[in-house]
C-alpha cells in the first residue's frame, strides 16, 4: 500500500481542494448528463430561460472552433503549467491563488473530456440575452460583426474559468487603484 504523505503547506492544501473540488463537481455532472440528458437531448426547467440540453462540443469555449486539434492540445497543456507555475508565486495572494486554482480545476474537467471522448460534454442553456454587433472597420482591418440569439451552453469547468478570471480581472483593477491611491499620497 502506498503511503502519501500529509500536506503541511495550508497554501497547496487548499488549492488541491479547490481544484479536485471543481474537477470532481464538473466530471459528475458531465457523467449525469451523458447518462440523463443524452437520451432526451434538452429538458425545460425554468421555460426557454433555463434549459439542460446535452450537447457534445468539438470546439473551445463558446463553441469556437479550432482545426489543428494536436495545437490546441499543446498549448492546453502548456497554459496548465504556466498556471502551476503562477500558482507557486502566489503565496501571498488569496484571492489570485483562489481565481487560478479555480482556472486549474476547470481546464483539467474539459481537457479530460478532450482525452477520453475528443469533445467537451455541455450542458447548461441558459437565455441572458442577445448579442448583436455589426459590422465595422477599424483602421484598415474590417470585423464582419456578430451576432447570438441564445448564449453558449456550457459546463461547471466553464463556470471556474470565467469566475476565475473575473476574479483576476477585478484584483488586478482593484490592485491597481491600490497602488494609484498610494502614489497621490506621496
Amino acid at each position: 500500500m502506498i503511503k502519501i504523505p500529509p500536506l503541511k503547506n495550508p497554501y497547496i492544501k487548499f488549492v488541491l481542494i479547490v481544484i479536485f473540488g471543481i474537477l470532481i463537481l464538473d466530471q459528475f455532472t458531465k457523467y449525469l448528463a451523458r447518462f440523463f440528458l443524452q437520451p432526451v437531448q434538452s429538458v425545460s426547467i425554468i421555460g426557454n430561460f433555463f434549459k439542460l440540453t446535452y450537447i457534445e462540443n468539438p470546439g473551445i469555449a463558446f463553441g469556437l472552433r479550432i482545426n489543428n486539434k494536436l495545437f490546441f492540445t499543446f498549448l492546453s497543456i502548456a497554459a496548465v503549467i504556466i498556471i502551476f507555475y503562477y500558482l507557486f508565486l502566489l503565496k501571498d495572494q488569496k484571492y489570485l491563488r483562489f481565481a487560478f486554482a479555480m482556472i486549474l480545476g476547470g481546464a483539467f474537467g474539459n481537457l479530460i473530456d478532450r482525452f477520453l471522448y475528443g469533445r467537451v460534454v455541455d450542458f447548461l442553456d441558459f437565455e441572458f440575452f442577445d448579442v448583436s454587433i455589426p459590422p465595422f472597420k477599424i483602421l484598415f482591418l474590417q470585423f464582419s460583426g456578430y451576432s447570438m440569439d441564445r448564449w453558449p451552453v456550457f459546463n461547471i469547468a466553464d463556470i471556474a474559468v470565467s469566475l476565475g478570471m473575473i476574479i483576476i480581472i477585478a484584483n488586478t483593477l482593484f490592485d491597481r487603484k491600490l497602488r494609484l491611491d498610494d502614489s497621490s499620497k506621496n
